[in-house]
C-alpha cells in the first residue's frame, strides 16, 4: 500500500471518522465527569501508570464502538455494489484489503496516541518521576482498538447487513461487560471473613482494566503478552475475513481468533497478585533522614519530611524507647478487603488517607504533623478497598496526649463539634489520671489501633478489647 493510495481511503472512508469517535468521546467522559480519575494520587493526570490506566479502562466503551466502526467500514463494497468488479481486477485481494484495514488502524491508533498525549503533558507538570513502565499498557490498548476494527471489517464483508454493524458493536459491548462484571470475576472472601470478588484469567481478554486504587499498581509482563498473542489471533481473523472469498475461506479464517485466545489462555496469569502487581521501581523510598516517600511522589518530599521528623520528635518524648524512629509513605498494596498492616517502629502513612490528605491540602505544617501523630497512635483499620472513617476521638485525645492541645482533625469524617463533643470529657478524665495510668490506656490504646483486633476509644477510656 503506497502513500497515495492511503490518502484517498484517509479522505474518503470512515476511516477518519473512527478517530474522531474515539478521540471526541473519551476527552468528553474524563473532562465533563467528576469522577475517581481526578482524585488523589491516582488521577489521570498525576502519574504516569494511573494516566495510562485510566484512558485504558476507557475501552470499555471505545472499543465496541471501534467494532461497529470497522464492520461499517467492511460494508463499503456491497453497499456500492462494487463487488464483483473489484474481483475481477488482478489485484490480489490482500492488497485491496490492505488500504482500509491500514487507513482505519492508522486513524484510531492516532486517536487513542492524542488521548494518551493529552494526560501525558498534564502528567509531566505534576510528576518528577519519569518512567516507561507505563507504555506497553497504552500501546496493548491501541492495539485491542486496531484489532477490534479489522474483526469488525472483516466481519461486515462477510456478513454484509446493515444490521451487522450495530449487532457488533453490541456483541462487544456484551462480551466487555461479561468479562469485567460476571464471567471475569471470582467470588472471593477475605481473611476477616468479608465477601468479594477478584479478577481471574477470562477478564484479561477484555479490553478494559480494573479501576485504578493505587499509583504503584500496574500490569505484569505476562499480561502483555498474553493480550498481545490474543490480538494478533483477533487482527489475523480480521483481515482472513477481509479476503476470504468463499464459506470454506471464511471459516477457516476463524482459526487464528480461536487459536489466539488458546494460547494467551495458557500465558495470561490466573493468580490476580500476578495480574496487577507493585511496581518495585515506583515503590522505592526516597529519604530526607528517617522520612521516607516512594519514587512516584520524590517531589512532595520536601513537604512532608519537617511535620515528620517533628512528629518523630513529639512521639519519642511522649513514649520514651517505645516511639517509631522513622516516619514512611506505605508502599504495600493489599488485596480488597485485607486488614491494613501497621508498625510500631515506622509511622506508616498514605497520601490519599482522608486526614493526611486534609492536612497537606492545607500546606500547614502543624496540621500534617497531627496528622502523623494520630497515624503513629490510632491508625485506621478500614479493610483494604473500602470506604470508612477512623476513630476520630480516639485520634484526637492521643493527638492531645502528646501535643498538650485539643484539637479537632480534618478528613475524619466527624464535624469539629462531633470529635470534640466526644473527646473532651473522655480527655478531661483522662487528664486527671496519674501519668502512668495515662500511659498504660495510651498503649493499650496503640496496642488495639495497631493490631486491629481491639476498640481503641474504649481502651482510651479503661475499657477492653472487643
Amino acid at each position: 500500500m503506497n502513500l497515495r493510495v492511503l490518502r484517498i481511503e484517509l479522505r474518503r472512508s470512515v476511516a477518519p471518522w473512527a478517530g474522531v469517535v474515539v478521540l471526541v468521546p473519551a476527552l468528553a467522559f474524563l473532562y465533563l465527569l467528576d469522577a475517581a480519575w481526578w482524585r488523589d494520587t491516582t488521577a489521570w493526570t498525576a502519574q504516569w501508570t494511573p494516566m495510562a490506566m485510566w484512558t485504558r479502562s476507557l475501552l470499555f466503551y471505545l472499543w465496541p464502538l471501534a467494532v461497529g466502526l470497522g464492520a461499517l467500514q467492511g460494508l463499503r463494497d456491497h453497499r456500492s455494489n462494487m463487488g464483483e468488479l473489484l474481483t475481477s481486477t488482478p489485484r490480489p485481494a490482500r492488497q485491496r484489503a490492505a488500504a482500509p484495514a491500514g487507513a482505519t488502524a492508522l486513524t484510531l491508533a492516532t486517536a487513542f496516541g492524542l488521548l494518551v498525549l493529552v494526560g501525558g503533558v498534564q502528567v509531566l507538570g505534576n510528576t518528577a518521576y519519569t518512567h516507561l513502565g507505563w507504555l506497553p499498557i497504552s500501546l496493548v490498548g491501541a492495539f485491542f482498538l486496531v484489532a477490534g476494527a479489522l474483526l469488525g471489517m472483516g466481519a461486515g464483508r462477510a456478513l454484509p447487513s446493515a444490521l451487522t454493524p450495530p449487532a457488533l458493536a453490541m456483541t462487544a459491548f456484551v462480551f466487555t461487560a461479561l468479562m469485567h462484571m460476571s464471567l471475569g470475576r471470582t467470588e472471593t472472601v477475605s481473611a476477616d471473613g468479608f465477601p468479594g470478588t477478584e479478577p481471574n484469567r477470562l477478564s484479561l481478554l477484555s479490553p478494559t482494566v480494573e479501576e485504578v486504587r493505587d499509583a504503584l499498581l500496574t500490569l505484569s509482563p505476562s499480561v502483555h503478552l498474553g493480550q498481545t498473542v490474543w490480538l494478533l489471533g483477533m487482527a489475523a481473523t480480521g483481515f482472513a475475513l477481509l479476503v476470504a472469498a468463499t464459506p470454506r475461506t471464511r471459516l477457516a479464517a476463524l482459526a487464528p481468533l480461536l487459536a489466539g485466545a488458546v494460547a494467551a489462555l495458557l500465558v495470561l496469569p490466573s493468580d490476580p497478585r500476578r495480574m496487577y502487581v507493585v511496581d518495585e521501581a515506583a515503590a522505592q523510598p526516597v529519604c530526607d533522614g528517617p522520612v521516607c516517600v516512594t519514587r512516584t511522589q520524590e517531589a512532595r518530599l520536601a513537604d512532608v519530611a519537617g511535620p515528620g521528623k517533628e512528629a518523630l520528635r513529639l512521639l519519642r518524648a511522649a513514649l520514651g524507647g517505645q516511639a517509631p524512629v522513622s516516619v514512611r509513605e506505605d508502599a504495600a498494596v493489599l488485596p480488597q478487603g485485607a486488614t491494613p498492616r501497621w508498625s510500631r517502629e515506622t509511622v506508616l502513612f498514605d497520601f490519599d488517607e482522608d486526614v493526611v490528605a486534609a492536612a497537606a491540602a492545607q500546606g500547614d505544617d502543624g496540621e500534617l504533623t497531627r496528622a502523623l501523630v494520630a497515624q503513629a497512635l490510632a491508625p485506621a483499620c478500614t479493610p483494604a478497598g473500602w470506604s470508612g472513617t477512623t476513630d476520630a476521638p480516639a485520634q484526637v485525645v492521643a493527638v492531645a496526649w502528646v501535643t498538650g492541645v485539643l484539637a479537632p482533625l480534618d478528613g475524619t469524617g466527624y464535624s469539629a463539634a462531633e470529635q470534640l463533643d466526644e473527646a473532651r470529657p473522655v480527655w478531661k478524665e483522662f487528664k486527671a489520671l496519674p501519668r502512668d495510668e495515662q500511659r498504660s490506656r495510651i498503649d493499650a490504646m496503640r496496642g488495639a489501633a495497631l493490631s486491629c483486633e481491639g476498640e481503641p476509644f474504649a481502651a482510651l477510656k479503661g475499657g477492653g478489647s472487643r
